[in-house]
């Protein structure tokens, strides 16, 4: 039950960026085309490659929650930090644009922007700005990678919005000659986008390569663990992320003189505290160690 509210808020949260994403990429871009700032186009770029990827979001959200089946016992969660790759892809790749037409239009004289795109930027950067918080609450909720990477484009959008409006600003105030200024700060942006990627892409990493990175949700499994009537502690606990639950191997203490089916119910029982107490838990496979006096 809590899986599929999970992947429920997560979709929903997904439908927002994109419907989002395209308003802005429409406004932006007409904004930009109109008030001649490049900044704005730049921006326009890379909410259009936001559509995208939330598309790619979304489409992983649903693939990963997909049951086990004979072919994928743990499920098909790790079909989200693959998407997340996918996702960084089309950043890199935005930020290249920008970059390359940034550069292209620094060398090539061209008029000021005009100051009603001012007004658009302060707009954009509140609402982006919202959006992130927003996407972020809900990828921690429910703890998914490529919702947070969706989180991260709004965020890197207010930024490069916020890069574009002080190079408007500049263009505006110095005047002729600072034309410029306005596609100076649309490379910037490319920069702080690429500076992103590195961001997103490195936990999506870390969860396809099994890297201990959970030392907290460890904690609370000990925690919980010794308040089963039996279990005298834990030894060793691994987990592994894949989709929105955490997979864990549990090495479990408890009396040494226990027969192997009371030792078995135990093992059982722990499972189920576990899954009631920490609902984002997955598969949970717990090994029974003895433990006695003399140990």
């Amino acid at each position: 039950m809590a899986e599929a509210t999970n992947e429920q808020v997560a979709i929903k949260a997904t439908y927002f960026s994109i419907i989002g994403n395209t308003s802005l990429a429409f406004i932006k871009g007409a904004a930009g085309v109109f008030g001649n700032s490049y900044a704005l186009i730049a921006d326009a770029i890379e909410s259009t490659a936001d559509i995208f990827s939330s598309v790619l979001v979304l489409f992983g959200i649903k693939y990963s929650n997909r049951p086990a089946d004979e072919n994928h016992p743990y499920g098909h969660g790790r079909a989200e930090p693959l998407i997340t790759f996918l996702v960084v892809g089309f950043l890199i790749t935005s930020a290249t644009i920008i970059a390359y037409e940034s550069i292209k239009n620094i060398e090539t004289p061209h008029s000021l922007p005009k100051p009603f795109t001012l007004f658009i930027l302060g707009a954009i950067i509140i609402w982006k700005e919202i959006s992130f918080r927003l996407v972020m609450k809900r990828s921690k909720e429910t703890n998914s990678s490529s919702l947070k990477a969706d989180a991260w484009h709004h965020r890197s959008d207010a930024i490069t919005s916020v890069a574009a409006f002080i190079g408007i600003s500049v263009a505006l105030i110095m005047g002729k000659g600072y034309e410029s200024a306005d596609d100076w700060s649309a490379l910037f942006a490319a920069g702080f986008i690429l500076y992103n990627c590195y961001h997103i892409f490195r936990p999506a990493l870390g969860e396809i390569m099994d890297e201990n990175m959970y030392e907290d949700i460890i904690e609370e499994i000990r925690k919980v663990a010794i308040t089963v009537q039996g279990i005298s502690g834990t030894e060793k606990c691994f987990i592994r992320k894949s989709g929105m639950k955490y997979h864990v191997d549990l090495h479990a203490l408890v009396d040494g003189n226990l027969s192997v089916r009371d030792g078995h119910e135990l093992a059982h029982k722990l499972q189920d505290t576990l899954h009631h107490d920490i609902p984002e838990l997955g598969n949970i496979l717990i090994h029974i160690e003895p433990f006695g006096h003399h140990d």
